[in-house]
């Protein structure tokens, strides 16, 4: 890459970052117990626009280095505390916790690249199960300190290009005739999204056992 062309993309990037921190400002500033739904505003654009620089860099990388995009995305992986196990017939699978649906590109990128990558690194080093029918259970975990309105619908979060990309890992098909989908919502210690896979006669003995431990988890 010519100096010419870097010098302009890491402008791209201070741009940005100049902009991410304006946003971040006005959310410093403002009463969220007055204006909830504009902190909310503000949050999703902080994130999303922090989420495009993450993106630019990696691109920057890419280009400007020798270093393997399978490699760099499986560090990055690790940066976000993505952690996959399978155990006694079920996938587990932790991620950040989803964002809401923007029109954005680059908010799906920002995770499903290295989680595409995590999920190939894991099944290089581990046996990795093939369902054909089965259930996915998506967990949303949210900080116990949040306020209730903090609490996003399922519906408006990012979840389609999710199961997507897991199921091209670990499911024969993720047509609705073979796999279900089941979504609940649990308070925990930290913002995270939990993935369980399991086949369709694991279930209901799971779910069982899961809803006597956890006492914040919804009904479905």
């Amino acid at each position: 890459m010519n100096r010419n062309l870097l010098s302009r993309r890491i402008g791209e990037i201070l741009n940005n970052l100049s902009r991410l921190k304006s946003h971040i400002c006005a959310m410093d500033s403002l009463d969220i117990q007055r204006y909830p739904e504009n902190y909310e505003t503000m949050s999703t654009e902080a994130a999303l626009r922090a989420e495009k620089i993450a993106c630019q860099l990696r691109s920057l990388l890419y280009a400007s280095t020798s270093i393997p995009k399978k490699d760099y995305l499986v560090k990055a992986s690790e940066a976000h505390d993505v952690e996959i196990f399978y155990e006694d017939g079920i996938m587990t699978i932790t991620l950040p916790r989803l964002l809401p649906k923007k029109k954005q590109r680059q908010s799906s990128i920002f995770l499903l690249d290295p989680l595409h990558a995590a999920l190939e690194h894991y099944a290089a080093k581990h046996p990795v199960p093939r369902y054909r029918e089965c259930v996915v259970c998506i967990s949303h975990v949210y900080d116990h300190e949040l306020p209730d309105w903090c609490l996003l619908d399922y519906d408006n979060l990012q979840q389609k290009h999710l199961l997507d990309t897991i199921a091209l890992h670990v499911m024969i098909d993720d047509t609705g005739l073979l796999c279900d989908a089941y979504h609940t919502t649990e308070l925990g210690d930290k913002n995270c999204t939990c993935v369980y896979i399991m086949d369709k006669k694991r279930f209901p003995d799971w779910l069982a056992e899961r809803e006597n431990r956890l006492k914040s988890i919804s009904d479905f």
